[in-house]
């Protein structure tokens, strides 16, 4: 079911073995951090294409009892030998087309996912990540049915996984074909994997003998021996994987409409975008507008905070973030008075988040392609002593780089080509090109929002850069258009990126209020259509918790998006 109200404590996941193992987790005495990280690894094994061990994410956690927002910083980190021109071609001297540089060794970033499950428990779980990581191991040896989504995951994804021969082997048919629908998938390998790491830690990975056997898998894929591509190796070293750490980051915020919105900080771009958008949106009673009027608003605060975001957002340990300039309702000032009556001409040029901020004023832009894969995940947990996880994971592309561990059963990352293969222009400055130990700059928009000191709800979204508008949009449902939180979710979604068009879903397009947002706005709207592979006509995937009086929960996730997700609760 995509909703469940009740007590106890709460789960909200895109598929119902993994929701399943965070109430499991609950009802033996854990609390929402050990949940989350039993419902993450647990993904890992049913939804193989979009998480597990071989990603990384961003975890927000609200710790009840010191009344803290803490968040645990597991991106994937670009090899010690990364350089600037991480994806040039030297034989052109120009960026590889993005395909060619995805499926490569090239293109995979350290994991950071068993790091971050392993410092998120160590530091603030009940139990342990032995205990944490059993439902995960009995789901992959036992197996789950192929369902239709699976199924068009692998139609997606399928070029990527038939390069390589230990990805055909454990994903596809003898002929390299996807699974049927209905066929029991097991996967032995990532039980053996998740023992192991129960077993001895995350050091396995990081310092031992998983580590070297990652590094040996980047440098020399697995090429599957008919396979018409030519897959280029990686720079990773087994040194590179021991050098990783889980950072803890300080959550950004803002304050809109009386509430508290906590968000991603960097290297994620989620927190503040998101924050830069409402603090523009602020200076409108979008409650009190005809809903045309309210959403063109949406739409435009959307496109200047991505025109920000483009220009200044990086990993902050390495580019100089104005984050406070981007988050101040000052500077957000400037940007709304660009807004009117008319769509304005994409790409949208950044404005100046330094003080003393200028005035209003539009120059021009030029903006790089975005790569950044819609396949994520979002998962959301509570607990009964008031603790709240909400954590967004990935492997980036469907399949990742396409590569399977051999031996391993998951599929590594190509996280790197989240970074920017080339500045915009030659001599621009771009926050986001690749460096020695960087991590890229990602969407992932893990948000929790509270009234009055305590968690109101909590919500976040798969979908790459449209995440960003995803959690945006759902924000806005919930607080300015007086939606339930499952409404606000199941709502039609519209992604302006400071494109030249907004990728809107046809439910929204083709109502009344998107053809006014035509007629009357200039919006441009590029309809997602998806007869072939339905999952195409999709934004988001999301997941959210309303916390209700006496310490009930409302747990809801898509009721129709990919087949539906699963929320559940401890006591319905």
């Amino acid at each position: 079911m995509p909703t469940a109200t009740g007590s106890g404590g709460a789960v909200a996941s895109a598929e119902f073995n993994a929701s399943k193992a965070g109430i499991e987790i609950l009802k033996s005495g854990g609390n929402a951090i050990d949940a989350a990280v039993a419902v993450a690894s647990t993904l890992g094994v049913t939804e193989p294409f979009v998480a597990g061990p071989g990603g990384g994410g961003f975890m927000m956690i609200y710790l009840a009892k010191t009344k803290q927002v803490i968040t645990i910083d597991g991106r994937e980190m670009c090899p010690a030998a990364c350089t600037p021109n991480l994806f040039i071609d030297p034989a052109t001297g120009k960026p590889y087309a993005f395909q060619d540089a995805r499926i490569s060794g090239l293109s995979v970033g350290v994991p950071g996912m068993v790091a971050q499950w392993a410092k998120a428990v160590e530091l603030y779980g009940k139990k342990s990540l032995r205990t944490d990581l059993k439902p995960a191991i009995e789901v992959a040896k036992r197996g789950f049915a192929v369902t239709p989504d699976f199924q068009q995951q692998e139609q997606k994804a399928l070029t990527a996984l038939q390069a390589f021969t230990p990805s055909r082997k454990l994903f596809l048919t003898s002929d390299g074909q996807p699974l049927p629908v209905g066929y029991r998938f097991r996967n032995p390998d990532l039980a053996r994997t998740y023992q192991k790491i129960a077993s001895e830690g995350p050091d396995w990975l990081y310092t031992g003998q998983l580590g070297r056997e990652i590094a040996r898998t980047v440098q020399h894929p697995p090429v599957y021996p008919g396979t018409p591509l030519t897959v280029r190796p990686g720079i990773m070293t087994a040194r590179d994987i021991a050098n990783y750490t889980a950072k803890l980051r300080t959550p950004t915020h803002v304050s809109y409409r009386g509430l508290d919105v906590y968000g991603m900080a960097p290297p994620s771009s989620g927190g503040i975008t998101t924050g830069e958008a409402l603090n523009i949106l602020s200076h409108w009673n979008l409650s009190a507008e005809p809903r045309a009027q309210a959403l063109f608003q949406y739409l435009e605060s959307s496109r200047l905070a991505f025109a920000d975001r483009n220009a200044y957002i990086g990993d902050a340990d390495y580019e100089p973030v104005p984050q406070a300039g981007l988050l101040d309702p000052a500077y957000a000032a400037t940007r709304s008075c660009l807004i009117t009556d008319h769509a304005l001409t994409s790409p949208a040029a950044p404005g100046k988040p330094f003080p003393p901020y200028a005035d209003c004023s539009a120059p021009a832009a030029t903006q790089n392609p975005v790569h950044e894969g819609t396949q994520t995940n979002h998962l959301v947990t509570a607990d009964k002593w008031g603790n709240v996880v909400s954590y967004t994971n990935t492997i980036e592309q469907l399949a990742g780089s396409g590569i399977t561990v051999p031996g391993r059963g998951f599929l590594l990352n190509n996280e790197m080509t989240d970074f920017d293969f080339a500045p915009s222009a030659p001599g621009v400055y771009d926050p986001n090109l690749p460096a020695p130990g960087k991590r890229p700059r990602s969407s992932m928009n893990p948000t929790i929002v509270f009234k009055d000191g305590a968690p109101y709800f909590t919500v976040g979204s798969p979908g790459g850069a449209t995440i960003i508008t995803t959690v945006l949009q759902i924000l806005l449902n919930r607080i300015d258009f007086g939606m339930s939180l499952p409404e606000a979710i199941a709502a039609p979604r519209a992604s302006q990126r400071n494109g030249a068009k907004t990728d809107a879903e046809p439910d929204f397009a083709n109502s009344a209020v998107g053809q006014q947002l035509v007629a009357q706005y200039g919006e441009q709207f590029n309809v997602l259509s998806g007869p072939v592979m339905p999952r195409d006509s999709y934004i988001g995937n999301a997941t959210g918790i309303q916390f209700l009086p006496g310490g009930r929960f409302t747990a809801a996730a898509e009721p129709v998006r990919l087949g539906g997700g699963s929320a559940l609760v401890v006591h319905p």
